[in-house]
């Protein structure tokens, strides 16, 4: 199972020697992204100016409707305000199957036009799955989007279905999460896999008991439905969107769903859904593996890389630490929590998101091969969202297993996995194991897989953009491609760089295409790169 991708939650330090009051960010340079893109970026302090227009004013659209799902594209939705954002609680069915039947509410925000001349709502999601586009938005108007962005469109965030402020998924405590994510499970003896399995087994019973019926209803084809009736009570005839990572497949499936409602549409990170999760690992694997190879190539040129000799002896060395805290865990300066070679591995993978962060790697290494975890351990929980009181700040990676499960599911027979393990480390010798074994996860969830569509090419659709990044690790370039030639009206914009995703944290020649294609619907010349 691929992981948790993180790009848009609380931001990171970029460089581990630099005080907090010396730092300044700018949309140039957001690479100091965390750990979940999935997640919530809170930028303390900053403000969103109010909006100069009524968005209240837009009649919803309701017209085609069926009856039995009138009743959630009519609700009258009630704005509140937040800070400096407006909040509200939109109703959509717990069951899509069952329109009648329950309903469950999502949470949204919105950050109002500061202009007059505005072009309707702009709906955002920043990842995961599991991210929270509710704690995200901010940083998306803040760091992300261009100012006319801000200015001529009411920019919303919502949490999906079982995420954060939505009607939840909730599974386990602190204590029982930190014995997850650290476990290291000996995938070499069937005993081994039995175990993992069973602890994830137990994990899925634990989501069911506590989350109820909605544990069934999280996939990302429900969610999607949902954002249609977002589309409808915001007033808007067709859905601007702007996704990153995950949050690409939420609106390739919407564009599939609702071909002759998409507007303009920015899929910035892509996934191409048509992928089975065993690809999907294999395809994250090597975009990490990737990844690290730059890191290391970077380093080997600064006077404080931990790692001597050639790229392949630096590669080495890196795998070295890993398997060392994997047979024998590292201590860091929590004497209950050494560095497992899981945490070890989140810690890395936390910093190959962006090259900003790879100072927080080379600190890392040094403490690693000195005995020291902490540092790794550090980004580790940054990763889970981690506090130091040892609680988790959301249910990112909660959500994350329990939206994977109902999409789709790796093979969980042993030889199956077996194969798609040799393969995947062939392919990704440093870090292939910590994407292995991904069946484990599934193989005894509590509820039956939603799975997705039959096709996804949204025949119809108006002009889809979609955006990738050379050396993204978590989204590898190969999936822009492919998406953009699945969708029948995909338009592909190549960023030619490092880091997870592109539009508002790589270069003035992607901002400029992207806020082009918001405000006059004129989409790039297809296979433009910068």
């Amino acid at each position: 199972m691929p992981l948790v991708a993180p790009d848009l939650r609380r931001p990171m330090p970029a460089d581990p020697q630099v005080p907090d009051g010396d730092r300044t960010r700018t949309r140039r340079r957001w690479g100091a992204v965390a750990a979940l893109v999935a997640g919530a970026l809170a930028l303390a302090g900053c403000t969103s100016p109010k909006n100069q227009s009524d968005a209240s004013e837009r009649p919803q659209i309701t017209h085609d409707v069926p009856a039995e799902l009138s009743r959630f594209y009519e609700q009258q939705v009630e704005w509140t305000e937040c800070g400096d954002l407006e909040c509200a609680t939109v109703e959509v069915p717990l069951d899509w199957e069952d329109p009648e039947g329950d309903v469950i509410t999502l949470a949204v925000n919105r950050s109002t036009a500061t202009g007059s001349d505005v072009i309707g709502s702009l709906l955002t999601n920043p990842g995961g799955p599991g991210g929270s586009g509710v704690e995200a938005l901010e940083g998306i108007v803040m760091e992300r989007v261009g100012k006319e962005i801000a200015e001529r469109y009411d920019i919303v965030g919502f949490d999906p279905r079982g995420v954060a402020g939505s009607q939840p998924v909730e599974c386990v405590d602190g204590e029982q999460m930190d014995e997850i994510v650290s476990a290291d499970p000996d995938y070499s003896t069937e005993a081994g896999v039995q175990e993992a399995e069973d602890r994830f087994g137990a994990l899925g019973e634990a989501c069911l008991q506590n989350t109820g019926e909605l544990l069934e209803h999280v996939d990302t084809v429900s969610a999607a439905r949902d954002m249609d009736v977002l589309r409808a009570v915001l007033g808007d005839e067709t859905l601007t969107y702007l996704g990153y990572s995950y949050g690409t497949q939420l609106g390739a499936t919407y564009a599939a769903l609702y071909p002759e409602k998409v507007g303009r549409m920015v899929l910035d990170g892509a996934l191409d859904p048509t992928l089975s999760a065993d690809e999907l690992a294999q395809g994250q694997a090597v975009g990490f593996e990737s990844a690290l190879r730059a890191y290391v190539e970077d380093c080997r040129t600064g006077a404080s890389c931990p790692l001597t000799g050639s790229v392949e002896d630096g590669m080495a060395q890196v795998k070295k630490v890993l398997d060392r805290a994997r047979r024998n865990p590292i201590p860091t300066d929590d004497p209950d929590r050494p560095l497992t070679g899981s945490l070890a591995f989140s810690g890395i993978a936390q910093s190959l998101y962006a090259p900003d962060l790879w100072p927080w790697l080379t600190r890392g290494l040094q403490g690693a091969l000195a005995n020291d975890g902490s540092t790794l351990l550090f980004l580790a929980d940054f990763y889970y969202d981690r506090q130091d009181d040892g609680t988790y700040a959301s249910n990112s990676t909660e959500a994350f297993w329990a939206i994977n499960c109902a999409d789709d599911r790796s093979p969980s027979d042993l030889e199956s996995m077996k194969a798609s393990a040799a393969q995947i480390e062939a392919a990704a010798p440093t870090i292939g194991y910590y994407f292995s074994y991904g069946g484990v996860v599934c193989a005894q969830w509590p509820v039956p897989e939603a799975g997705g569509l039959d096709s996804y090419a949204a025949e119809g659709a108006a002009p889809i953009l979609v955006i990738g990044t050379t050396n993204d690790p978590a989204t590898p370039y190969a999936w822009a491609e492919s998406l953009s030639a699945l969708l029948s009206s995909g338009v592909l914009l190549t960023y030619e760089g490092e880091g997870h995703t592109a539009y508002g944290r790589s270069n003035e020649c992607v901002d400029d295409a992207v806020d082009t294609y918001l405000l006059t619907g004129e989409a790039p010349a297809d296979g433009t790169r910068c």
